[in-house]
């Protein structure tokens, strides 16, 4: 089952919990979102080494880094606008056509849209 997350790709977060919570820069951008498992990809956080098999002519084996999947609910958004973690909300917003009415995600500090 498909858990509804907050965090869309793209999103710049800030790691509130876990191991990468005390780390000099705890921010980075979402580059990938699991919903089936509630889990998000950040750009630099919960690195894990990997040892890899060489596959193919060009294709050196060894060790490398990547990032691993986290929580969702391990990451607080940043608001692009107040530059602040914040909480997410929703609200409608009426506009012209055929979907005149559209949810967008709002930041609940400053009331910022995040959507456009």
């Amino acid at each position: 089952m498909a858990v509804k997350l907050k965090v869309k790709v793209g999103d710049t977060v800030k790691v509130i919990s876990g191991e990468d919570k005390n780390k000099k820069d705890n921010t980075g951008k979402v580059q990938k979102v699991f919903p089936e498992t509630g889990r998000i990809i950040v750009e630099g956080m919960n690195m894990v080494k990997k040892h890899q098999k060489p596959r193919g002519q060009g294709m050196p084996g060894g060790i490398i880094e990547k990032e691993a999947p986290i929580s969702a609910s391990n990451v607080m958004v940043i608001c692009p606008k107040c530059g602040q973690p914040t909480r997410i909300g929703h609200v409608f917003i009426e506009g012209e056509g055929k979907m005149s009415r559209r949810k967008r995600r709002v930041c609940k500090k400053c009331k910022a849209v995040f959507d456009n």
